[in-house]
């Protein structure tokens, strides 16, 4: 008998990391893949990203569609409730044995949340991180206390979930889903990107995300204008290509401030909604540099050999190799950092560089497990507080 793993997916970045998993649970006879898609991929000004999914040949078992118009604070809780409930029906009528959920975003909080409540067991990536300036932060480690099977990217990461109270092994580590496709896709060549985008992309060329910082005390206008400023004062031979931010409160005048700048300068500076996880690594490969506050900065980067800016407080507690250069969110301290990432010294550090997040083989590893391992019915109770509370 299939054992039905459903995989939830929120965001073009979340769909990017979990693709390759999706496929070879699609691949494998003893699996069932049951694809939930929601939120974000149906928002028509985030890319309507829901396309890629099925054009990568995964059909979505049910459709999680969400208000995304308002991105206030109460109108992403509103939306979250809203999550809940559709994924509450999903979820009944898909009657998975065990949920994926990777990452820290509210919608993956909506997600677990009814899974938990159902008895769902809950399979989480990427849990044990920290990100001190998001609320993503807080969110990351709730799902860790839902969650029954956990995925992390290093072995700090597995030591702070079994600090948790979290039994050690039900704990892999496993590396970064990221970073998979380094051993399998080769990226796409530059004049096929150029033709995709419809955009004469040239080398060299900054890459550069932005989101709002939601538990720091960053604004992100201001933020986002002083990256934007720091990267026009680069000289003219270098292109930018920015991507569209998360669906986080403050988003849109986010994206509002990314398509004035770009449609100054269109002959140097592209804006996109969604690059897709393939042409986005493609990009970042052939890049001089990645700059702004994304977690593929951090996480992906070094893999690529690519100095990357992490700019103010969003990533701050994560593990960085040496080429990440952090600096506060100004136009000087970022034309500082980018002066450094794109210098001989800067480069020459991203090729020496050891990334703390593995070697991109995250996504067999969990197949193994999610095929070969026990579902929680097998496992026998675990107080995860004996270690505090002895007998």
């Amino acid at each position: 008998m299939t054992r039905r793993i459903a995989v939830f997916t929120g965001t073009r970045a979340d769909y990017g990391l979990l693709s390759r998993l999706m496929r070879l649970i699609t691949d494998d006879p003893a699996l069932d893949l049951q694809v939930i898609a929601a939120a974000a991929h149906f928002s028509p000004h985030l890319g309507q990203t829901w396309r890629e999914i099925e054009a990568d040949g995964f059909a979505i078992a049910a459709r999680v569609e969400i208000p995304m118009e308002d991105d206030s604070r109460v109108g992403v809780a509103r939306s979250m409730g809203q999550c809940t409930i559709a994924m509450a029906d999903a979820l009944q009528r898909l009657a998975p044995e065990c949920l994926v959920i990777l990452g820290d975003r509210f919608e993956a909080l909506s997600a677990a949340q009814a899974a938990l409540i159902m008895g769902i067991p809950i399979a989480h990536i990427h849990g044990g991180e920290i990100t001190q300036g998001a609320h993503d932060d807080a969110i990351r480690h709730a799902i860790t206390k839902m969650a029954t099977f956990h995925f992390v990217a290093a072995e700090p990461y597995r030591q702070r979930v079994i600090q948790m109270g979290t039994p050690a092994d039900r704990v892999f580590t496993v590396g970064a889903p990221g970073l998979d496709g380094l051993l399998c896709d080769p990226a796409m060549p530059l004049s096929e990107v150029a033709q995709s985008l419809g955009f004469p992309l040239r080398p060299p060329y900054v890459l550069a995300t932005y989101h709002t910082a939601t538990q720091a005390n960053e604004d992100p206008v201001e933020g986002v204008r002083a990256m934007l400023e720091a990267l026009d004062g680069l000289s003219h031979d270098h292109q930018i290509i920015l991507t569209y931010p998360n669906a986080d409160h403050g988003g849109r005048a986010i994206i509002a401030e990314l398509n004035a700048f770009a449609e100054s300068r269109s002959e140097r500076v592209l804006a996109v909604p969604s690059l897709g996880f393939r042409r986005y690594q493609s990009v970042m490969t052939h890049a001089a540099a990645v700059v702004g506050n994304s977690s593929s900065g951090v996480i992906e980067a070094p893999s690529f050999a690519v100095p990357s800016v992490n700019i103010g407080q969003r990533q701050a507690g994560r593990l960085a190799a040496a080429s990440v250069r952090h600096t506060a969110p100004n136009v000087a301290a970022i034309r500082a950092a980018l002066d450094w990432a794109l210098s001989a010294e800067g480069k020459a550090t991203a090729q020496a560089a050891d990334n703390p997040y593995g070697r991109g083989n995250a996504s067999g590893a969990i197949h193994r497990v999610l095929a070969r391992g026990p579902l929680p019915h097998d496992l026998p109770f675990h107080d995860g507080f004996a270690h505090v509370f002895p007998k």
